[in-house]
């Protein structure tokens, strides 16, 4: 089992940033990939950006240039640094661990707010 617990989000107006964090604990070694998803009101949950064990990353078409997601493998800890808000990123991030075997745990999420 992977336990993850989102911490980071608030209000911002447009143009700011944030940086989210995702704090691992449990099963850590069975961890491939780490991910960040969102979900607006009325939306579908959609993938924000993931890292592999590897270091390889891939973002949404949204959120290119703007978002940077990071992991550090010894805190057991992965970032969102959004730039660059815009209204249409308001969402509840998730954070979400992929493991070895394709099973997904996903963390309670976190309420971010892009307002004037």
């Amino acid at each position: 089992q992977v336990q993850l617990v989102e911490s980071g989000g608030g209000l911002v107006q447009p143009g700011g940033s944030l940086r989210l964090s995702c704090a691992a604990s449990g099963s850590i070694g069975s961890i491939n990939t780490l991910g960040w998803h969102r979900q607006a009101p009325g939306k579908q949950r959609e993938l924000v950006a993931a890292v592999t064990s590897g270091g390889s990353t891939n973002y949404a078409d949204s959120v290119k240039g703007r978002f940077t997601i990071s992991r550090d493998n010894a805190k057991n800890t992965m970032f969102l640094q959004m730039n660059s808000l815009k209204h249409e990123d308001t969402a509840v991030y998730y954070c979400n661990a992929r493991s070895y075997f394709e099973v997904d745990y996903w963390g309670k999420g976190t309420l971010v707010t892009v307002s004037s």
